[in-house]
């Protein structure tokens, strides 16, 4: 319990750090941080690009267009969102829905670092180009294209944990190109068979240990 409360404030402090956050010029234009939300007991982390601008109204991750799309994704392969954590590379909008600059990436990139740390994921899903370069960086991985990549996992060590990264587009391309809803969907599919079969070993080992 002592532990869990300790997680707890290092993640309320991280959160307030977030939202006093000017270390770019993405502050002077923002409504509200978005800093993710979710289970931080989860496996599973989904991680996009950057909040949009029903992001930036409500502070909350994916509750757009592309958010619905999402929670349609999981919820239609028995999971729910509060199951899982969402979150952006980015916590703040890029202004006019822009891709993030190299600067911004890098002035934010630590509060992602962190909350990967603090969550210790098993799963991460990279949501479209951005976030996959981004990971893949960490990983130590080439990135070459999302046609190449989506759909793969791989096994990596991002900041001293191991972690299986599965790179799949962005909700969001699925809406402005209908032709990627199917694969979008496969991936998902894929990703959500991934971590069912991680629960069921890490639940194996649990028992295993307990009668050692």
């Amino acid at each position: 319990m002592k532990l869990l409360a300790l997680k707890n404030d290092d993640w309320k402090e991280l959160v307030e750090e977030i939202r006093n956050c000017k270390k770019c010029r993405l502050h002077k234009n923002r409504r509200n941080t978005v800093p993710g939300e979710g289970s931080l007991n989860t496996k599973l982390i989904f991680i996009g690009e950057a909040p949009g601008v029903k992001e930036d109204e409500e502070g909350r991750p994916f509750v757009g267009a592309a958010g619905k799309l999402l929670t349609k994704l999981l919820e239609n392969n028995g999971i729910s969102r509060e199951e899982v954590f969402i979150t952006n590379v980015v916590k703040c909008r890029p202004p006019g829905n822009r891709e993030p600059y190299d600067d911004e990436i890098k002035a934010c990139l630590p509060y992602l670092t962190r909350q990967i740390a603090m969550i210790k994921p098993k799963i991460i899903v990279t949501l479209g180009r951005v976030s996959t370069k981004i990971l893949y960086s960490l990983a130590h991985i080439p990135f070459t294209s999302m046609s190449k990549l989506h759909g793969s996992v791989r096994n990596v060590y991002i900041n001293g944990l191991e972690i299986k990264l599965i790179a799949t587009y962005h909700p969001a391309a699925a809406l402005y190109n209908p032709q990627l809803r199917t694969t979008l969907e496969k991936d998902f599919k894929l990703i959500i068979t991934v971590y069912r079969e991680n629960i069921r070993t890490s639940r194996t080992r649990t028992l295993l240990d307990f009668f050692r």
